[in-house]
């Protein structure tokens, strides 16, 4: 399989494809639906909320914690998840500056 090549386009491409990756799978979807509704850390209930099996829950777990929108701290033998603010707020912000590009052009047709 060939490589991705992110190095051959800029910070900001590779920034706002990584922050699109968190929203590729309905399920990433779902777990930060669910966290903002809660609106607190939630430790493995999950699994019922989503309705996968825990190993797919946690792989997106995963991924979201990779890409820094979540957070999770241990407590006890299970680790909790919440939203991370400050990320969220940064992905925010670049991908309306990227939505935005059409707003100030006219159009061309």
């Amino acid at each position: 399989m060939g490589l991705a090549k992110t190095e051959i386009f800029t910070d900001s491409q590779n920034e706002i494809a990584l922050f699109a990756k968190a929203f590729g799978h309905p399920a990433r979807v779902a777990i930060l639906q669910h966290l903002f509704k809660i609106n607190t850390c939630v430790c493995g209930d999950l699994v019922d909320e989503i309705g996968l099996a825990q190993p797919t829950i946690s792989q997106h777990l995963k991924e979201l914690k990779h890409l820094g929108l979540i957070k999770g701290s241990v407590e006890g033998t299970s680790v909790c998840y919440c939203i991370n603010p400050e990320v969220w707020t940064k992905m925010k912000v670049v991908m309306t500056g990227f939505l935005d590009q059409d707003l100030p052009k006219t159009s061309c047709c």
